[in-house]
């Protein structure tokens, strides 16, 4: 008797509270549309806002966590005191998403959370906005136009990539050319248009660059040298876009991030061409100490293949790009994924601190990455994901070719929403004459939770 009233009580309380078209038809067959109104209000992850689910909001998470043991780059230092090596554990990401299709033309998209957060980070101080952006849908297919901070960018598939399907420890950096340099973490303030015409999707930005001086790092004193780097100059608008042939399953664009790996969920070839433009982006030092300015221009060609490749889960993928930057002569940007150090009192060395590499520069990147899923419950209801990546790269400013690679392998506990990870990461050593030195290795294991 008391569960029969509670049951018509929570009903008379969710038609005061639900819209009337919501509302439970009738305190006879209370229970059924009260489990019928569950159905339709949330469903597949997602709050609906209507009948048909075709207006919702949506709410996802990720958090990466990384134990490394790694050889440090030679004049390491930890606050001021020198390490060759040691062990470290941060979180790589953390990201919480809140978007939905909030009426038949507009979306919005929202995305919050950190990176890199290590024993060395500032404290309470690094969860940031990603994106924040409001899009209408001119019509849902062909073309929606869309403003805010957003990670809409041209150049490569990897230039935005889906974090939480990411094949590997970690994304193609380097392709997120003007990461956190004129842009957050590769968002950037923008306009952009996005949309699919037959089996061509694309998308095209008008962006406005992040002031130069507010980058991490930022000396005014060394601002311009010899050697090329981002204007401190009010800088102008820039252009990119991104263009891919999809020939056989069509991928979403719903949001910018493209899928690392599909696990055997999709058989998907493409073939893309990307740019990004930006008039007076850079400058540099002439012999006569003039300043010389000049345009950013990066060229980019990729071809990604994902798909089953056996009846019972295998699968197998694959993606190749070719990337030509133009940042102007001379420019070499480190880079070193939650470096665990903070200095280098060696002055010879080219690298910087800890971990850090000449992951960016004045010149051609060539990058493969591959991996095979092996069978469904080859370990219990658990398989396994090998893998590598290799970027090679021939800067101006070095004398030999940078040469990165990552290999490892996925334990796929539960697909992407849980995932473990160990790989090896080898990375070359330069001296100030552009030379390579010899050459360091970090082992990590990674654990990755996924709500999606």
């Amino acid at each position: 008797m008391k569960k029969n009233k509670f049951i018509l009580a929570l009903g008379g309380l969710m038609a005061i509270l639900l819209p009337q078209n919501f509302a439970a038809q009738t305190t006879e067959n209370v229970e059924v549309s009260e489990e019928s109104d569950k159905d339709r209000f949330f469903k597949n992850r997602k709050l609906y806002l209507n009948e048909d689910g075709s207006n919702y909001v949506k709410f996802t998470f990720l958090t990466q966590v990384w134990l490394r043991t790694a050889d440090y780059n030679p004049g390491t230092t930890i606050n001021g005191v020198e390490k060759s090596s040691g062990t470290d554990i941060g979180i790589r990401r953390y990201r919480i998403q809140l978007y939905g299709q909030l009426t038949d033309r507009v979306f919005a998209y929202s995305q919050f959370g950190e990176n890199n957060f290590n024993n060395i980070s500032d404290r309470k101080a690094g969860f940031f906005v990603h994106d924040a952006y409001g899009q209408y849908d001119i019509d849902k297919k062909y073309i929606s136009i869309g403003m805010g901070l957003s990670a809409w960018s041209g150049l490569t598939r990897f230039s935005s990539p889906s974090t939480g399907s990411i094949l590997g420890i970690d994304t193609p950096i380097y392709q997120q050319t003007t990461s956190d340099i004129t842009d957050q973490f590769l968002r950037k303030l923008s306009v952009f248009a996005k949309g699919k015409l037959g089996k061509l999707d694309y998308r095209v930005q008008m962006v406005q660059p992040m002031a130069i001086q507010k980058s991490a790092g930022y000396d005014p004193a060394n601002a311009i040298s010899e050697n090329s780097s981002f204007s401190a100059n009010p800088p102008k608008m820039q252009w990119n876009g991104y263009f891919q042939y999809q020939f056989q399953d069509q991928e979403s664009n719903l949001t910018p991030y493209n899928t690392g790996a599909y696990l055997g969920k999709k058989s998907v070839f493409n073939i893309g061409a990307g740019f990004i433009y930006q008039k007076d982006a850079m400058w540099r030092l002439s012999v006569a100490n003039d300043t010389i300015q000049s345009n950013l221009v990066q060229l980019a060609a990729d071809i990604y293949y994902d798909a089953p490749v056996g009846s019972k889960g295998q699968a197998l993928s694959l993606y190749g790009s070719i990337t030509h930057s133009d940042f102007g002569k001379g420019y070499l940007r480190n880079n070193g994924p939650m470096n665990p150090a903070d200095g280098n009192n060696n002055s010879s060395i080219l690298n910087g601190a800890g971990t850090a590499f000449p992951t960016y520069g004045n010149g051609t990147v060539a990058y493969f990455q591959g991996g095979y899923k092996f069978k469904d419950n080859s370990i219990g209801n658990t398989t396994l994901m090998p893998y590598i990546s290799v970027q090679y790269a021939d800067y101006d400013r070095l004398n030999d070719a940078m040469i990165y690679y990552d290999t490892g392998i996925n334990w796929l506990l539960s697909g992407n929403t849980s995932k473990f990870t160990i790989a090896y990461q080898n990375r070359p050593v330069f001296n100030t004459e552009g030379n390579s030195m010899e050459r360091k290795g970090a082992i990590l294991a990674q654990y990755q939770v996924f709500f999606n």
